[in-house]
């Protein structure tokens, strides 16, 4: 009976031991896999490609061209709609394209008076030490505003945004900080400003929206100082320098606006054309080289002119119809639009083009100006929904005198009698 129980015990031994080993051995296989495959090479990552596909708020308009670039981002300046969107919004590192917002926050003191063109500011060590493109500023040199301005435009000096950024806010932080908020009461959201240079630094960041957002305010708000973008060539200290904007040396309608280049972010550009009187802002980043910079905003911007036209559908304050008012101190009001609206649609279909104009039967006093009173529905058959536009109340109109309501009151009661 002992030997029994002696030998049972043995074997149920045995057998736990031969479950573990298989275990520890299953375990052991299972861990070899995983370092082996840890040791894969992963597939070197190209920054300056992407596989997302660009496209148009369009229909019927397939994308006869090919965007290289990594980011893209184009719109019409007048009516702003989206003619190519690639990556738009991803967050993206601005470069030296930062500067257009550096150069609207120094133009916007300029013309609210905190400073003038030719206040004098002092170059600090801090300006004349930074690396990459420059004006060859001195330590202590006593320069103009106004050199200052053209040589952050033109010779995208970073030495020039350092020395404005400190003189004026105390601090490249400081003035970096009111760009971002600036930037965000434009709507530009997603945009982070940490120096006024644009040299790279992880939480400087933008989006090529971002980037035609600000670039679209800077060009409608501060007209007089946006001549500065299309200079050429700009001396100062002996050294002449040209612009590094590749599409203002050909014929295609370029005045602006920015390029900028960093191994982070590859080669990008905001320009903005104009022919016959339109304007298109293109945004593009992450190319390779200088050349296929120009190449791509080239080929894009020429598409975007050549491809799309814009077609008016009114004059501000444009008179769509009298609404009648009731026990108003006046009978009628206009129902007007509230701006000039414009649609941009491909010229192959500008034809297309409808309009539907639906307006308030009646309204009873008192009206407020600028109270809705119908809507403008514009349809195409390239548009992927409807482009509504509203028509409101021309003016105020109070409601009239107690005589007055009671002569209407009876004169509708004797009419619904007549009826």
């Amino acid at each position: 009976m002992f030997l029994k129980g002696y030998f049972a015990t043995a074997l149920l031994s045995f057998l736990l031991s031969l479950s573990m080993c298989n275990a520890a051995y299953a375990k052991k296989s299972t861990e070899i896999k995983t370092i082996k495959k840890s040791k894969e090479k992963p597939k070197k990552h190209n920054p300056y490609e992407s596989t997302v596909p660009a496209t148009t708020p369009f229909v019927g308009l397939p994308l006869d061209i090919d965007v290289v670039a990594r980011e893209a981002y184009m719109i019409d300046y007048d009516t702003g709609m989206v003619l190519i969107e690639k990556n738009g919004e991803v967050p993206i590192h601005p470069s030296s394209m930062t500067k257009i917002m550096t150069a609207y926050l120094v133009i916007d003191k300029i013309k609210t008076g905190i400073i003038k063109k030719d206040s004098i500011f002092t170059v600090s060590k801090n300006g004349w030490k930074l690396e990459g493109s420059s004006m060859f500023l001195n330590i202590n040199d006593q320069v103009k505003v106004e050199d200052l301005l053209k040589g952050l435009i033109i010779q995208s000096g970073n030495d020039a945004s350092v020395t404005l950024a400190e003189s004026i806010s105390g601090s490249e932080g400081a003035f970096a900080a009111e760009m971002t908020r600036r930037a965000h009461e434009m709507g530009a959201k997603k945009t982070n400003f940490v120096n006024a240079s644009g040299l790279p630094a992880p939480e400087h960041q933008t989006t090529a929206k971002d980037l035609a957002i600000i670039s679209a305010r800077a060009i409608k708000e501060q007209p007089e100082y946006y001549p500065i973008y299309k200079e050429v060539d700009f001396t100062y200290g002996n050294i002449k320098q040209g612009n590094r904007n590749p599409l203002l040396y050909k014929n295609i309608g370029c005045d602006g606006i920015k390029t900028g280049s960093s191994q982070v972010a590859g080669y990008g550009i905001v320009a903005s054309c104009i022919q016959d009187g339109r304007r298109v802002i293109l945004v593009v980043n992450g190319l390779k080289s200088m050349q296929a910079r120009a190449d791509e905003a080239t080929k894009l911007i020429t598409w975007g002119l050549r491809t799309f036209t814009n077609k008016t559908i009114t004059t501000a304050q444009q008179v769509f119809g009298k609404i009648p008012v009731s026990y108003g101190a006046i009978d009628h009001v206009n129902a007007v639009a509230r701006n000039a609206f414009s649609v941009t649609v491909p010229k192959a279909f500008e034809n297309e083009l409808k309009t539907k104009i639906e307006l308030t039967e009646a309204i009873e006093a008192p009206v407020t100006s600028g109270m809705t009173l119908g809507k403008i529905t514009v349809t195409c058959p390239s548009l992927k929904e409807p482009i509504i536009f509203e028509l409101i109340a021309e003016k105020d109109i109070e409601r009239a005198g107690f005589i007055k309501r009671i002569g209407q009151k009876v004169s509708t009661i004797f009419n619904r009698k007549q009826n």
